[in-house]
């Protein structure tokens, strides 16, 4: 069955539904394929079923690729408060809970509908449970699937990354990328927990379930937020965000008396002695924790040097993982298509015209928060005026 098009998307996540949406409203005749039985299904379990749709904040520093600076035109184009007009057309009540991060106060499910409503008003065709089996180019694309073949003078792929494999990731699109020559940046696990090796594991893990706050930090980025201990290791947002930045070797480490100067506030008690010491870490901790802490690390003496020493400890936790807990648990994937094989206003390949890469596929990763769904925003958008 030959089915004539503008353009093809290559999946129906957050990237590919606003690049149709985009595109269709231009007049174009775009079909979406999706290989699931349903659209957007990593908008409907992300935020907790909630969708941390955007972030107000979302600038380029949020965001860590090969390039630092392909992801500001798309960024510059379509901003989180394009985003959030769209929200509100649709009256969808959301809600800010922290650092800019906005959530729908109800469902997840309302954002698809939204989406799947705009590519139907824009004259969208989606269809699902589609299998491609090859692209081929020779003037125009040919989409090969086990029921049918579609034509294109566009193709763009949409296809995400490699994380939560449960709900249908593969490496389709990067597989794509190779076939025409582009350059893909391994891709791995990001915004992921951490696994300790067999000797923290045995130290630490029986605290699974005890949360702190802490920075987290490698040479080149630090944050602050929340850390939870879990059966295999670390997790919380203090750990999916350091994730993206470590390479897998260097020590991660973890300051779990986040801007306090302890030295000073153990000056003004009445006592000053390891039992003070003791009682000072369980206000700032857990108290499993700070006891487990104590066992480990415990003080020795009463001298000026030993609390300098055991609260230099408590600042620079230093931490060697032996891993991440992998794809099926990392929210995204860092990696991707070389942002330098693509065009930052466009998203087309530079090698092959009319192909273009848009979202997760891309080496471009956003912070914790709503990030990775601003740039799915953006680029789809970008991807889609051009199409």
């Amino acid at each position: 069955m030959d089915r004539p098009y503008d353009a093809i998307i290559l999946g129906a996540g957050a990237a590919g539904l606003m690049c149709a949406i985009e595109g269709g409203k231009r007049g174009r005749r775009v079909l979406v394929l999706e290989r699931a039985d349903r659209i957007g299904k990593k908008i409907l379990i992300s935020g907790g079923g909630r969708c941390n749709f955007t972030n107000r904040h979302a600038e380029p520093e949020n965001f860590l690729s090969s390039n630092v600076h392909f992801a500001k035109s798309a960024l510059a184009r379509y901003t989180p408060a394009d985003f959030v007009r769209l929200v509100e057309k649709h009256g969808i009540a959301y809600h800010e809970k922290k650092l800019g991060q906005l959530f729908c106060d109800r469902s997840a499910q309302q954002i698809t509908n939204m989406l799947e409503q705009e590519c139907r008003d824009a004259g969208v065709e989606i269809q699902l449970n589609i299998k491609v089996s090859e692209v081929r180019k020779t003037g125009s694309f040919t989409v090969l699937s086990d029921s049918a073949t579609f034509h294109a003078s566009h193709l763009v792929v949409a296809t995400g990354g490699l994380s939560i494999p449960k709900i249908g990731a593969t490496s389709f699109g990067y597989d794509l990328a190779r076939q025409f020559g582009l350059k893909v940046h391994t891709p791995r696990p990001a915004l992921v927990p951490l696994v300790f090796g067999e000797f923290d594991r045995k130290r630490w893990c029986d605290l699974a379930g005890v949360s702190c706050e802490v920075i987290a930090s490698t040479e080149k980025q630090s944050f602050q937020e929340k850390m939870l201990f879990t059966h295999r290791g670390i997790s919380g947002p203090a750990i999916l965000q350091i994730s993206t930045y470590w390479n897998g070797r260097a020590p991660i480490n973890l300051d779990l008396a986040p801007n306090r100067d302890l030295s000073v506030e153990l000056r003004g008690r009445t006592q000053r002695d390891p039992s003070s010491w003791k009682s000072l870490l369980r206000e700032i901790l857990p108290r499993r924790l700070a006891d487990r802490w104590l066992e480990i690390h415990p003080v020795s003496g009463n001298s000026d040097r030993a609390f300098a020493n055991a609260e230099q400890q408590l600042h620079s936790w230093s931490v060697v993982p032996e891993g991440t807990e992998g794809y099926g648990k990392a929210e995204v994937t860092a990696g991707g298509v070389d942002p330098d094989e693509l065009s930052a206003k466009t998203m087309e390949s530079r090698k092959v015209p009319g192909l273009f890469f848009i979202g997760e596929v891309v080496d471009v990763t956003g912070q914790l928060g709503g990030f990775n769904f601003q740039w799915a925003w953006a680029s789809g958008f970008s991807a889609g005026m051009a199409i």
